[in-house]
This record gives C-alpha cells, structure tokens and sequence, in this order.
C-alpha cells in the first residue's frame, strides 16, 4: 500500500505544463506527496521510456514514488517497483508480470471495477472523476456518493480523482478516500509548494 494518512498523488500531463515538465516534476518531488503517476500515454514506448528515466531519477532524489503509467514493459525493463493501469491492459497482464510490481493501481469508475480491480491484485485504485473537469469537459462529476461507494465496497485505498482541489479536498477525506490525485492544478500552478500548503491546510480543518 502506498498510504499511510490522508496522501496526495500527482499525475502528470506535459501538455499542460507552464514550464520545462522535467523543472515541474522537481518542483513538485520537493513538495513529497505521496507519489507521481508518470500519464503520459500518447508518447511512443521508446520517448515514455526516456522520460521515465529522468523523473524516476528526480523522485529518488526526494525520495518520493514514482508510479509509471500504461507501458507494462517499459516500466518491467527499468525495474520500475509501481505501474498504474487501465482496466483493459490490467485484464491481460499475467501473473508473472504483476509480481514484478509491488504497487499496482487501476483507474476504475464503478463498484463493479472497483472489485474487479481489487481481484485482479490491485494495491490501491482511483475512483473518478468525482466533481467535474477541464479534462472531462461536458461529463458531470459522479460525486461524493460515488466515491463513498467504492470507498465501502474495496478494502485496499481508494484515492478520488477529478476536479479535487484545496475546496473540496476535505469532503473527499471525510468520504473514506486514502486521499486525493492533482494533475491540472499542479501542472499549472505559478506557486507549487503554496498549493501543496494550501491542500495541506484545508485538509486539516
């Protein structure tokens, strides 16, 4: 498991990054949240593979996790310890290849994923999108409901993604979360330690 109080993960996406992404990542491995989700699926195998190298080395620095996203051999070949997945690639991952991870998560948006997720040997899952977002434009969010559902249906952590922010992060932790995933905010934020502060702060009220 990777959590131990209320975490905070990053997921990434360069597209939306204000400055040099491997400059953000460092900024944001300075902060430790609990982990990095390298999402950049769109790059060929062998570019994913060139910048995961540059952030696994950024987060081991700051001792932070880096979970690498969607490229199972990539993340096998650089004896990465955390992969998170689509439920369609985790399907057909064999048991000899989860047992190279030692953290392995899924995207779920369902009870019924959730259980399927957490069957197939998932350490933790995300459950989203929970409030609405630039990323999902036009799809309401599933709520707060939602994600007290899956919260109560999974025993491995469940962490909420979509649309969380420093005014709602709170609902989410009262909710049953393990915690909480940022990408947009972190990408974009002209002050990336005030907005981990900030989400700390608000999570302590």
């Amino acid at each position: 498991m990777i959590m131990c109080m209320f975490d905070i993960l990053c997921v990434t996406n360069r597209m939306q990054c204000q400055e040099d992404f491997l400059t953000r990542i460092e900024r944001i491995a300075a902060c430790h949240p609990a982990g990095i989700i390298l999402r950049e699926k769109d790059l060929s195998p062998k570019a994913y593979k060139e910048l995961a190298v540059s952030v696994m080395e950024i987060c081991a620095r700051h001792n932070v996790r880096c979970i690498l996203h969607s490229f199972v051999d990539v993340a096998i070949e650089l004896g990465a310890e955390a992969i998170h997945l689509p439920l369609d690639i985790l399907r057909n991952l064999s048991v000899a290849e989860k047992s190279r991870f030692l953290i392995l998560g899924a995207s779920c948006h369902s009870d019924r994923e959730a259980l399927e997720a957490q069957a197939l040997g998932c350490t933790y899952i995300t459950a989203g999108h929970v409030f609405e977002t630039d990323c999902k434009k036009g799809l309401p969010g599933r709520g707060l409901l939602f994600l007290q559902d899956v919260c109560k249906t999974v025993s491995i952590p469940v962490y909420g993604i979509g649309g969380l922010d420093n005014k709602n992060i709170f609902q989410v932790r009262t909710s049953g979360a393990a915690g909480t995933c940022l990408m947009s905010n972190l990408m974009r934020s002209n002050d990336v330690p005030s907005y981990f502060k900030a989400m700390e702060e608000k999570d302590e009220v």
